[in-house]
């Protein structure tokens, strides 16, 4: 897995300040893409030891709320697996802090609604997320008024809230 980029004081995606992780791939190439060259798996940096171990010490802060997940697509497979050891890892350490991932795909019953994008991370990798902001960025949805997505037909998902009752619970901001 590649990394295109790591921003460790970020207040625009999740509430609070941020560390942002940007992985790269996606298959999806919504039309006016914010992060176009994230498109490519090979763009970034490979995701190594050291990388996540930097990633670790810029949650260590108290001022800092917690983890966003972004791509490219987190939720593309290849992306998964590379994601769910270091999640965890992230979960262990630091589980006060909140974990957001924004993807793509488009969550349904405990899964990705695309069945291409779900693999044997998916169910975990969710299941360790605080808030989930789901649904591909629609040009033609933009509203620059929304709070923490692009287009109105993405979804704010309390992660928690919505594995527990079994039906999507949005987050409220």
């Amino acid at each position: 897995m590649n990394i295109a980029a790591i921003k460790k004081t970020d207040i625009a995606n999740g509430e609070g300040v941020r560390v942002s992780l940007f992985v790269s791939g996606c298959t999806r190439h919504c039309k006016n893409c914010f992060n176009r060259v994230a498109w490519d798996f090979g763009y970034g940096t490979p995701f190594t030891p050291a990388l996540e171990e930097e990633i670790m010490e810029a949650l260590a802060p108290d001022y800092i709320a917690g983890l966003s997940l972004l791509g490219g697509d987190p939720f593309e497979p290849s992306n998964q697996r590379g994601l769910l050891p270091f999640v965890r890892r992230v979960r262990e350490r630091f589980p006060a802090k909140t974990i957001w991932c924004y993807t793509g795909y488009t969550y349904q019953d405990g899964a990705l609604k695309e069945p291409h994008a779900n693999c044997e991370a998916t169910a975990e990798l969710i299941s360790l997320l605080d808030v989930l902001v789901d649904g591909p960025f629609v040009e033609e949805l933009k509203d620059i008024r929304l709070r923490f997505r692009g287009s109105s037909n993405q979804r704010v998902i309390d992660v928690k809230r919505t594995l527990a009752s079994g039906n999507v619970v949005l987050y409220l901001t």
